[in-house]
């Protein structure tokens, strides 16, 4: 199936200041230099707080990590978990269509979802409350059919017990979860057959339909105000030990390293002059040069380095000095040939010419 980014996009994107924090922390878990390895987390965040993906979020959370933003497009278009479209404002809800639901009835509640919400899937309803889409098997063939509405399963449906869910979320409700015919679990339907001293006792609901009851947020947005954040690999260890002090901090350290890095010392050569800011207020964009991604173009900002005549002209000592003072990214100046492309650019020339330079 081909994924592609839905047409209109929103100007920008932003983590709320709480899932920033979480964000931060899941950096965190990940030695320097290996911070991409939180890119599903972050992106699967993003998408918990808008309901969906969007190309500023996928770029947002690439910047984050270092990623050119390709990287973050080729895993946000990989998993199928991911949503490159709006959803609807209530809910959006995946029918599974697989062989045991396919049995049991997973077409009518197709038609209720095409009557309903859209005739084609991943497709806003006309208020904009539901979208909805056909899944592979999610491992509840048991009281098949099922759909996932939100974050929570909705089991052993009909197309009329569908119609009236979606009644139910569209006035504000939230259905409990779970077997929609009495079932706790996935015992018979007609009942247990064995065991039965446990019928009479057992709680009201099983374990994963008690949690989605307890935390009521089946179809709620998250902003990362909901449940504490937690990062004890930074002020604790497992057995509540205190951490080591190098660890302290260590979360916003891991996104503004580099920024923090700009005053760093030379150790070799001679620092090219540098500019507090860019000239008029536009900086070139310096991720046409090979190998300069969005966090390099945010180091060499904090470095004073904004345009592509800026870096034509380092001489040999310069060169040096930025290769050393790269934090995170040393060699790459001589490496990537940044001064060969640089003067290419900044003449006019295309990035291509540039690239084939830094080929050569």
């Amino acid at each position: 199936m081909l994924r592609r980014l839905a047409k209109d996009q929103p100007a920008s994107f932003a983590f709320t200041p709480a899932n920033l924090a979480w964000a931060q922390g899941q950096i965190s878990k990940y030695p320097e230099g290996r911070q991409a390895s939180a890119i599903i987390p972050l992106l699967w965040r993003a998408q918990e707080q808008e309901g969906w993906l969007s190309r500023p979020a996928i770029e947002h959370v690439s910047s984050m990590l270092g990623l050119a933003y390709i990287r973050g497009l080729e895993v946000a278009t990989f998993y199928f978990m991911f949503q490159l479209q709006p959803v609807g404002s209530v809910a959006h809800i995946q029918i599974c269509g697989t062989t045991s639901c396919m049995i049991c009835g997973a077409e009518d509640l197709v038609a209720v979802a095409k009557e309903l919400i859209s005739p084609t899937p991943h497709a806003l309803s006309a208020d904009g409350k539901f979208s909805w889409e056909e899944v592979e098997c999610m491992g509840a063939c048991a009281n098949a059919p099922m759909a996932q509405i939100g974050k929570d399963y909705y089991e052993d449906l009909t197309g009329e017990k569908l119609r009236e869910l979606i009644g139910r979320f569209s006035k504000g409700e939230v259905p409990v979860p779970g077997s929609q015919i009495g079932r706790y679990a996935a015992e018979p339907a007609s009942g247990l057959t064995s065991l039965r001293e446990y019928e009479a006792g057992r709680k009201p609901h099983n374990a994963s339909a008690q949690a989605a009851v307890d935390l009521g947020d089946t179809v709620k947005r998250i902003d990362g105000t909901e449940v504490a954040l937690t990062t004890p690999w930074l002020g604790q260890s497992g057995l509540g030990k205190a951490a080591k002090p190098a660890a302290k901090g260590a979360a916003k350290a891991a996104v503004e390293k580099p920024a923090a890095s700009a005053a760093a010392p030379s150790v070799g050569g001679t620092k090219p002059k540098a500019l507090k800011a860019a000239r008029k207020g536009q900086a070139d964009d310096l991720k046409l040069i090979l190998g300069i991604g969005p966090k390099l173009e945010i180091l060499c900002h904090s470095l004073g380095f904004f345009h592509f005549d800026q870096i034509a002209g380092w001489s040999a000592d310069e060169i040096a000095w930025v290769d050393e003072n790269l934090e995170g990214f040393k060699g790459r100046v001589t490496r990537d040939k940044w001064v060969v492309q640089a003067k290419i650019l900044a003449e006019g020339g295309t990035v291509e010419a540039a690239e084939r330079a830094a080929k050569d």
